[in-house]
């Protein structure tokens, strides 16, 4: 499938845990991370199959990259390989947020600890915004486009609408529009790629990935209800996430404008401030940035925790989030893979991509002014006139040194170019200097 020789199952395997340790940056820089290792490396890969991957996992909700790896794997040595590639992917940054959801939840009662993610919040501002740029670089290439971001703004910002039903009229408005006007998005079939293992990609390919994953999806929550009772934290954060997966498109940023929605506003499980700092910690993680979820799941289980123990309750919280949040990406991947080659050629399906694409950039702006108005306000409300309910701040309770320490994180990230670790470094420190000396 290649220019270069085909590895074996073992090598692939090293190579995998050492994408899983490293995959810090977002999907941006742990895609570029496998296009380093597979494509130009170890050429393990063509050039035209990682884009014809990417493509293909761009069109599924969930975290793009992990099931790009899943995708890759899975063409190196079919179902074991996408398994061990998906899972390697997401295992270590998984560790790594647990133990500091823990931390979090045991210190966060401490003046040291609160300062530290005092400058990691404002940091976490900066590269948010860094991500709307980034992303509307990427998707905004119309006027079309531009309308779709700033009327998916618009419907979140100012009438709250639901997330998936933007996304959703997105996708329909761009799939519908190119199949009459393939230049109103911008985009075009794609061409190309070598053909995938062979798989038996009938009926019974369908029934037999729908019935394995769907169970396994099903199965924690199978368990749970009948130990625990079918009216507890648990089935409700199972019954969330599941319904997540199926609709986050876009990648993290967009899902965690649901997701905080939700979670913050609609179920009481966390605070704003809790949210943001979730992004933080996920932010310094390896892996998937959606592993935030982890933290959300920890958190709302650790403080509702019923006959649990609290830690224990945290940490099953935990483990059930991750699991409905990742088990439907295998499924997606293992179901589609067979038919890429069909899905790639076909324009009306990227134009509904470009239309996600363009709705996105308006959720990630409405996810930006929102963790602005809660990290550099002391209080925040909700105005209602009719249908609008806008969020709008007590603009004497700005906090000047939020507001410092933000502009020192855009400055370091797009003047001085300094990398998104070192400013949630720098600003941690930071904030942690100016409260202890205040």
């Amino acid at each position: 499938m290649s220019s270069g020789a085909a590895p074996s199952f073992s090598d692939a395997f090293r190579v995998w845990l050492r994408i899983g340790l490293l995959s810090f940056g977002g999907p941006a820089g742990q895609i570029a991370l496998m296009h380093r290792e597979l494509v130009d490396e170890r050429r393990w890969v063509r050039e035209d199959e990682f884009l014809h991957g990417l493509n293909f996992c761009m069109l599924l909700p969930g975290p793009e990259a992990m099931q790009l790896a899943t995708y890759i794997g899975w063409r190196l040595h079919g179902f074991r390989g996408g398994l061990v590639a998906g899972t390697l992917f997401v295992l270590p940054g998984f560790f790594v947020i647990l133990a500091l959801s823990t931390a979090y939840a045991t210190l966060a009662g401490q003046t040291w600890f609160a300062s530290l993610f005092f400058g990691l919040k404002a940091a976490v501002l900066a590269v948010v915004v860094e991500a709307l740029l980034r992303v509307a670089k990427k998707a905004l290439k119309t006027r079309a486009a531009y309308g779709i971001a700033v009327l998916s703004f618009l419907a979140l910002f100012l009438f709250q609408a639901p997330f998936p039903l933007v996304i959703l009229a997105a996708g329909c408005v761009g799939y519908w529009q190119t199949e009459r006007d393939p230049g109103w998005l911008g985009v075009a079939a794609t061409q190309g790629g070598g053909a995938p293992p062979p798989v038996a990609a009938g009926f019974g390919h369908i029934v037999r990935t729908v019935a394995f994953w769907g169970g396994l999806w099903a199965l924690p929550a199978l368990v749970i209800g009948p130990w625990l009772g079918w009216n507890t934290i648990y089935t409700a954060l199972a019954a969330f996430f599941s319904k997540m997966a199926v609709v986050t498109f876009g990648g993290a940023y967009a899902a965690l404008t649901y997701v905080a929605q939700a979670a913050v506003e609609t179920f009481g499980w966390l605070k704003p401030g809790q949210m943001i700092d979730g992004l933080a910690l996920a932010e310094t993680t390896p892996g998937p940035l959606i592993l935030v979820l982890t933290f959300v799941g920890f958190l709302a289980a650790f403080q509702a925790p019923g006959a649990l123990p609290p830690l224990a309750a945290g940490m099953l919280g935990a483990m059930l989030t991750t699991w409905v949040t990742f088990i439907p990406c295998f499924l997606w991947i293992f179901l589609g893979a067979p038919y890429i080659e069909r899905l790639r050629q076909n324009a009306a399906l990227s134009g509904a991509l470009a239309g996600i694409g363009a709705a996105v950039v308006g959720v990630i702006l409405n996810l930006s002014v929102w963790f602005a108005l809660q990290t550099l306000f002391r209080r925040v409300e909700t105005v209602k006139a009719g249908p609008l309910a806008v969020v709008w701040p007590d603009w004497a309770t700005l906090d000047g040194q939020a507001l410092l320490l933000a502009v020192v994180a855009m400055v370091a990230m797009f003047r001085l170019h300094i990398g998104m670790v070192p400013t949630l470094g720098l600003c941690a420190a930071a904030g942690l200097a100016l409260r202890l000396m205040g």
